[in-house]
């Protein structure tokens, strides 16, 4: 089974902050998680080059777009890695190879007669290279998001017909009511086309830094239609001399955030129709990480910087962090207060003191060795189906529900270790095998929780089962989620010493 997920692509005119990793790490949660399931996983992720935000900071600082754009998406690229996001291909729209696919579809949406010459007039934003209706319209003509007052823009463009493709798109979502989530989202969308679509811009006349147009070279394409595309054009070049359209498409998951909706679940499904090409099969909208009450925007400059975040607390308790403190698929506030306390009582305390307990008190009474016995009944319901609570929640892209179901287990298993007590129980020789059943059905826990939170923090993951004695090499094994089940290792396996996953802070 195919799953291709992809994240937006984000503008290069400034650097990488914590928003633009909150996508991609949600992305890479979901794609690490069906790897774990075994199917064959495709993970886009890039950066959108062209349009006139970028040739206006470009403008600014006195260097072309071009050298603007190298110089970004540099650091973009460079995010990844250290976020370990595990995406596949990293795409640039200003890359020739993406140029000419988007010139090839949008051709097919000219010549299937979808495309007319006219003059458009209305309010522009430029940090959002969007023209506003009526109603999205903050006081005095500005913009809602990054309450800056609108352009009055006039020029001559090449219209996309999207007012013929309304009742396609409400059959589209009456047919699949689950084609945009959460539920908000999904009304918000329908909204948007139940309430009357007008025919849109698909070129500029104004500015030259895009994907020309193939039929009139005196105009680009809209940055939007660009890069919107990458989804599509991605697979025809991500792998040299080979074409994945056919094994990935149509996407299983586009993530984005909620600030983009209208471009991906009203304009992207109508071009692909307008072009003959499958809709994508889900969006995921996120939320807002707030900061002051405000979107995390560099235009705004309220940002935390992912970089000194990870360096201060390390790249998996951001990972964690950023999905258990806000509900993904709504707006949060986040703070460095927040990182702290959710890092010393929940990963520091409950996570990283439950696997240093487990493994000292099986190297001090068994000598290294997890007892080769049953797994204590009273403790196996607490796990029952819970690999597949998991599963069905990020097929829904529950991540944060997801996780809160495995850290109520992460939380059992601290219970566990009270009620239980082993220390107690190796001072009396006669409850040995009490012992036993305790220490062997603790590192059991240990590894299921721990394997399901792998999508969430791996390389904490792959430490503490290589240090249970699960290292497989790299091939997945331990990993699967298939053996995510309570009792279906066996004991007998040799556990080694484990410094602190997650070391006191400074």
């Amino acid at each position: 089974m195919a799953f291709y997920v992809t994240t937006p692509i984000y503008y290069v005119n400034d650097a990488p902050h914590l928003g633009h990793a909150y996508s991609t790490i949600g992305a890479d949660i979901l794609a690490r998680h069906h790897r774990q399931r075994g199917e064959d996983v495709f993970f886009l992720t890039g950066t959108d080059e062209h349009g006139e935000p970028v040739a206006q900071a470009a403008e600014r600082e006195g260097v072309s777009p071009k050298e603007l754009a190298d110089r970004n998406a540099k650091r973009f690229e460079d995010l990844m890695p250290r976020i370990n996001a595990s995406n596949d291909f990293f795409i640039r729209t200003s890359d020739e190879q993406h140029k000419r696919r988007v010139q090839e579809v949008l051709q097919r949406v000219y010549d299937n007669g979808h495309v007319y010459k006219g003059v458009y007039e209305g309010w522009y934003c430029p940090r959002c290279a969007d023209f506003k209706t009526e109603q999205e319209l903050g006081p005095g003509n500005t913009c809602l998001i990054h309450h800056i007052p609108l352009q009055r823009e006039r020029e001559d463009n090449w219209f996309f017909r999207l007012s013929a493709f309304q009742e396609p798109l409400e059959r589209l979502y009456l047919d699949h009511t689950d084609f945009v989530t959460p539920r908000t989202r999904y009304n918000e969308a329908l909204s948007f086309i139940t309430g009357g679509l007008n025919d849109v811009s698909l070129s500029r006349s104004q500015i030259s830094w895009g994907v020309e147009v193939p039929w009139d070279a005196n105009q680009v394409f809209y940055v939007w239609f660009d890069a919107l595309l990458n989804y599509y054009t991605a697979l025809s070049f991500a792998r040299p001399g080979e074409d994945l359209t056919e094994r990935f498409w149509p996407a299983s998951f586009h993530v984005l955030g909620k600030d983009i909706l209208k471009f991906h679940a009203v304009f992207w499904p109508a071009i692909l129709m307008a072009a003959e090409i499958e809709v994508p099969r889900r969006l995921f909208i996120h939320g807002w990480l707030l900061l002051d009450g405000e979107k995390m925007s560099k235009s705004l400059g309220n940002v935390l910087d992912p970089f000194e975040v990870m360096d201060r607390f390390g790249t998996d308790a951001l990972r964690y962090y950023c999905f258990r403190e806000v509900a993904f698929g709504q707006d949060g506030s986040i703070s460095t207060a927040g990182f702290e306390s959710r890092y010393e009582t929940e990963l520091a305390n409950e996570y990283g003191n439950l696997a240093s307990r487990t493994l000292a008190m099986i190297a001090r009474y068994r000598d290294g060795t997890v007892p080769a016995v049953d797994v204590d009944p009273a403790l196996a319901p607490d796990f029952e189906g819970l690999a597949e609570e998991v599963r069905s929640l990020l097929d829904q892209a529950e991540i944060s529900a997801a996780l809160e179901r495995i850290w109520q287990r992460v939380r059992r298993l601290n219970r566990y270790v009270e009620e239980s007590a082993p220390w107690q129980l190796a001072k009396d020789e006669e409850r040995a095998q009490e012992l036993d059943i305790a220490l062997r059905s603790l590192a059991e826990g240990l590894r299921v929780v721990t394997v399901l939170l792998h999508p969430y923090v791996p390389d904490t993951a792959a430490k503490l089962l290589a240090a249970l004695g699960l290292d497989d090499g790299g091939n997945g094994v331990a990993m699967s989620l298939e053996g995510a089940r309570f009792g279906a290792h066996p004991g007998g396996g040799r556990v080694e010493k484990l410094g602190q996953l997650f070391p006191k802070i400074a």
